[in-house]
Formats: structure tokens, C-alpha cells, sequence
């Protein structure tokens, strides 16, 4: 990381994940047991420890523009492999939370080109269309027939629905999506 420029730190960002996360960074010894644990490490270009660190320096920009907080899938396995208890997928979702608010550039638009395929899906139906979400997602990123053996495969062992199966009170399920940004 280098040497820290003090005029690019934000004072406040640590506090503010803190209170968005409901975890205590200070609680955290780098002692890297959720990096070690983590099944995604190795495709992260800063570890979840280090991620923590810049949080706790202040460095929002370059916090917010790695990878790692978007290749993070909120497996917990770091949290639980913490020895004191820091939530650290607690607040990898919260740096995802501030990177949107804040429009910062997204370093894995593919990645939330997909959930936000997910969302959609549950918002529609009250559960996953997973061959929808797959076909939304694969034409976002412009590859329709990149896995189309995989699909295929899928299809034919059952494992892929052709129509969507709803929820029988979509009314509740919508009623989640109505809740203001500024609430969440």
C-alpha cells in the first residue's frame, strides 16, 4: 500500500461503516484469519484483512474501488474465522452500500450485473428464476451463448426451470421492495 498521503484520508469513513456494518474495526488485530479463510482470496486484489485496514485509515476511494469488496459472497466464513468477532461480510455489504450511494466506479460491473439480476428476479416473483437471471445476466454482458452447454445441462437434469414459479403472496414480497434507499 504504501505511504499514506494524510490530505486523501476521510476521517469520518470509518465510523460511518462502523455504524453501517454494526462492527468494531478496531477490534480487528490483522492477525489475517479471514484472509486465510476466505474461498475467494486468491481472486481478490486486496485481501479482506487489508480491506479492513484501509477502512480503518480512511482511504474511501481506494477502499471502494477494489474487487475484493465485490467478489465477496457474504459466505461469513471470514466472520466466523475472526478471533474477535468482527462481522468483516458485514462490511464488505457496506462498502458495497457506499460505493453505489456514492456512484463510485464499480471494479466488477459484472458482478452486480448479477445480483442485480437476483433482486430483480425475487422482486417478481418472490423467489429465483434462475434460467431468467442467467439469461438477463448473460445478455448484460453481451456473451448470450458463452455457457450454453452448461445451460443446456442443466436443463436437461431438471435443475433449470423453463417458467418461473411464483409465491402465492407476491403482495408481501413487493410490499419489501417499497422501502426508500434513504431507510435501508
Amino acid at each position: 500500500m504504501g505511504c499514506i498521503e494524510t490530505e486523501k484520508t476521510d476521517l469520518g469513513f470509518l465510523e460511518r461503516i462502523e455504524q453501517m456494518s454494526r462492527a468494531n474495526l478496531s477490534r480487528c488485530w490483522h492477525c489475517m484469519a479471514c484472509s486465510g479463510g476466505c474461498p475467494l482470496s486468491r481472486e481478490m486484489d486486496v485481501m479482506p484483512n487489508a480491506v479492513l485496514r484501509m477502512v480503518q485509515f480512511g482511504l474511501r476511494e481506494e477502499v471502494l474501488k477494489t474487487s475484493t469488496i465485490w467478489l465477496c459472497v457474504g459466505c461469513n466464513t471470514c466472520s466466523m474465522e475472526c478471533p474477535n468477532a468482527v462481522d468483516i461480510a458485514g462490511v464488505m455489504d457496506a462498502l458495497r452500500q457506499v460505493a453505489l450511494r456514492e456512484n463510485a466506479e464499480i471494479a466488477e460491473p459484472g458482478i452486480l450485473a448479477f445480483h442485480n439480476a437476483v433482486v430483480d428476479s425475487i422482486g417478481r416473483y418472490g423467489r429465483t428464476h434462475k434460467l431468467e437471471i442467467m439469461m438477463r445476466y448473460k445478455l448484460s454482458e453481451k456473451e448470450l451463448f458463452s455457457d450454453i452447454d452448461l445451460g443446456l445441462k442443466m436443463l436437461s437434469r431438471r435443475k433449470l426451470d423453463l417458467l418461473p414459479s411464483k409465491v402465492k403472496d407476491r403482495k408481501s414480497i413487493k410490499s419489501l421492495f417499497s422501502i426508500p434507499k434513504e431507510a435501508i
